[in-house]
């Protein structure tokens, strides 16, 4: 049987929940408006965990009336018939990119959310500066680090970063772009924009913990220095990077350096 248990919900300032799913210590943040609806983005992981989810926010009374995605990847495209039939957002590039991928997304989902729903995103207008739902003013901070299209959204006080400005993660590339490093240094002076705001109080993470604006802007300081070192071939470890003693992120650190190493260096 499938478990319907609600899940843990951490209010992080008022009217923003987020709950962290087990694996890959991913978030789902929920934004309430103040008719009760709920602006869901980036709802993970599992089925048992959606359905918690779903749970969850209906024992406080709430109801979900629209989502948003940050990016096409297929752990921030996650979504399940619990949580209700709502427009689910995404900027227009990250639309396109998750449907023109869509075969693959489902592949590499198989192993920990198998059937559960990626399609369906509808696309943000160009340029749009905002999600439009009922709920608070939820400015959108688009850019294309780490994946095309990516955007981060700011509501209530709060900036959900999507996979950026991460405890645990190092800067995840998207080798693919024709600037790997030049689109991450772009999406991080973005969010910097973002974060000098007044009514920041806290960063939410895709994959890792809530912080408030200095602890983002320690995060923000130590992506710039690791992006210089991969730039420069500086080696990097733990010593000079703490996130690289996780062993997956090490992996994912030497693919990168590997990548971005010129052809002929060895």
């Amino acid at each position: 049987m499938t478990s319907r248990a609600p899940r843990a919900l951490v209010e992080v300032a008022p009217g923003v929940l987020v709950a962290t799913a087990r694996r890959y210590t991913t978030t789902s943040t929920a934004v309430v408006g103040d008719d009760a609806g709920c602006l869901l983005v980036d709802p993970a992981l599992t089925e048992a965990e959606l359905r918690g989810l779903a749970a969850a926010l209906q024992g406080r009374g709430l109801r979900v009336v629209a989502a948003f995605s940050t990016h096409p990847h297929w752990d921030h495209l996650l979504w399940h018939p619990a949580l209700g039939q709502v427009p689910r957002w995404a900027t227009a590039r990250a639309a396109a990119v998750a449907r023109a991928h869509a075969a693959e997304l489902r592949e590499q989902a198989a192993d920990e959310a198998p059937g559960l729903a990626l399609e369906g995103l509808l696309a943000l207008p160009d340029g749009a500066g905002h999600v439009p739902w009922t709920g608070p003013p939820t400015a959108v901070v688009a850019h294309d680090a780490h994946a095309p299209g990516h955007a981060a959204v700011l509501a209530r006080g709060v900036l959900v970063a999507g996979d950026m400005l991460s405890d645990l993660e190092v800067p995840l590339l998207d080798l693919s772009a024709a600037d790997p490093l030049g689109e991450y240094s772009t999406g991080l002076d973005r969010l910097a924009a973002a974060l000098r705001r007044n009514d920041l109080r806290v960063v939410v993470p895709g994959h890792g913990r809530p912080t408030d604006r200095d602890g983002a802007l320690a995060r923000l300081d130590a992506d710039r220095r690791y992006l210089d070192a991969l730039a420069a071939g500086r080696p990097l470890d733990a010593n000079q990077d703490a996130r690289l003693a996780d062993p997956w992120t090490r992996g994912e650190h030497e693919r990168q350096v590997r990548a971005l190493r010129p052809l002929g260096s060895g």
